[in-house]
């Protein structure tokens, strides 16, 4: 069965739409700040991107170009990349492969042609700063108005820590000890323990209330933001459609609990009951008891106290990934290019990588322009990965050899032992980063390029 233009709006796919019916954006002025944040009662000085208003991060309409000039207030140099966009490769913010860092107080223009809607979000590329909250929404709509009448929510996700993140990576580097909790054998993503999970900044201690009408309908767009921990999405007790992972389109999904790696993205539609409540989403951590989440409320509906302490969330596996469709037929290029990746390392030193070397920014493998790839990515360690690659989307092909037509995204999970295979044209010239966005994991080893042909 084909779906008609709108019901494929409704899933949040990318459709052109005429720059006609679009109204004049937002001002595109961003500023990387420090802030102060109070979690659990202790003050904590982390940093943040914010437009003149106030607000963090960027709303755009798809047909704008984007057009942003971004100041670095820090009194430390930092570079942003803006995840789930493909821009050329120097707007690409990854130091070392695609521009040089921003220095403190400097101010940078960044412009192109923008080709993609949907939930994205932008972050710090430099060092261990996504873990000081160095990140920000990036929300890219259809059109200037609802294609439903509906309410909408961003929730951004984080792992919080009052430790210094370069003390963690030490420890992790050294063979474990305090918050650091890595141990041969284990098998999730779970090697840290944080102090928290900030949804929108704030903990169940103190959540964020919602307010939502009675039998209305909310889009909840979902973004992990976590440097280091996949989560479990627990709707408590409510059902919604899963509409879009990564900013695309994917076929309804039913769900009620579902996992979200990190960097991942997942559009949530939900239809409320008609009648007063309070209903909690929450947000579990794989492989630990911790836990976040938000308060839906409509009417008079009585909040309860919520402990942030649960069961101990179970390993994510690929189960949920296999039943991801794209509502709609990809037009891909002929595959003329098979490469095969293995993850590796994590036993010695916590030094990973690909194919047994650790790298940073070296070129893993080439690419022609213009030709479809075929990238199979084997998981050899012991930990789960989440495998993001710059400037491109792929289509999920294959899972342990079984192969099926899944979901365009840009950051896909592999778990230990697992195999996955993706697919993608090669329509975007220059270095890209390919990497784990496990953030510990992508400064120990788990980084490198991909690049074209032709290009140094």
């Amino acid at each position: 069965m084909r779906l008609s233009r709108r019901d494929v709006l409704k899933c949040g796919a990318l459709l052109p739409i005429a720059s006609s019916a679009l109204a004049t954006p937002l001002p595109k002025s961003l500023t990387i700040n420090s802030r102060l944040l109070e979690v659990k009662g202790k003050p904590a000085k982390v940093f943040g991107i914010s437009r003149p208003n106030g607000e963090p991060g960027l709303e755009l309409v798809y047909g704008d170009d984007f057009e942003v000039a971004l100041h670095n207030g820090l009194a430390e140099k930092t570079s942003i990349h803006w995840h789930g966009l493909t821009p050329p490769t120097s707007f690409d913010g990854v130091p070392g492969l695609s521009a040089a860092p921003l220095h403190a107080g400097e101010t940078r223009r960044y412009q192109f042609a923008n080709k993609r809607v949907g939930t994205h979000w932008m972050h710090s590329h430099l060092g261990l700063q996504e873990q000081q909250l160095l990140a920000a929404p990036l929300i890219v709509r259809e059109t200037t108005r609802p294609v439903f009448d509906e309410q909408e929510h961003v929730v951004m996700l984080h792992d919080f820590t009052f430790r210094d993140s370069a003390e963690i990576l030490r420890e992790l580097q050294g063979g474990g000890g305090g918050h650091a909790m890595h141990m041969a054998g284990m098998t999730m993503s779970a090697d840290i323990a944080f102090d928290a999970i900030l949804a929108n900044d704030r903990t169940l201690d103190d959540p964020a209330v919602v307010r939502v009408d009675k039998g209305g309908t909310l889009r909840l767009r979902l973004i992990n933001a976590a440097a280091a921990t996949n989560l479990w999405v627990d709707l408590g007790g409510l059902k919604g459609q899963l509409i879009a992972v990564d900013g695309n389109a994917v076929k309804p999904v039913s769900v009620s609990r579902f996992p979200l790696a990190m960097a991942q993205r997942a559009d949530v539609r939900i239809t409320l009951p008609n009648e007063s409540g309070a209903w909690t989403v929450m947000f579990q951590c794989e492989g630990a008891t911790l836990r976040g989440g938000i308060i839906l409320k409509s009417g008079d509906g009585a909040i309860a106290k919520i402990s942030d302490q649960g069961e101990e969330g179970a390993a994510i596996g690929l189960a949920f990934e296999s039943m991801l469709r794209v509502p709609y037929e990809l037009k891909r290029a002929k595959i003329s290019q098979r490469e095969m990746v293995v993850l590796t390392g994590g036993e010695d030193g916590y030094q990973w990588g690909f194919n047994g070397k650790p790298m940073m920014h070296d070129v893993l493998f080439r690419v022609k322009q213009g030709t479809g790839v075929e990238l199979t990515m084997r998981n050899n360690t012991a930990m789960a990965h989440p495998m993001h690659l710059h400037g491109h989307y792929f289509q999920v092909t294959a899972i342990n050899g079984k192969a099926f037509e899944g979901a365009l995204r840009d950051t896909v999970l592999i778990p230990p032992g697992e195999k996955v295979c993706v697919a993608f044209d090669a329509d975007n010239p220059g270095n890209w980063a390919f990497h784990c966005h496990h953030l510990y994991h992508m400064n120990s080893g788990m980084m490198a390029a991909m690049a074209y042909e032709g290009v140094i």
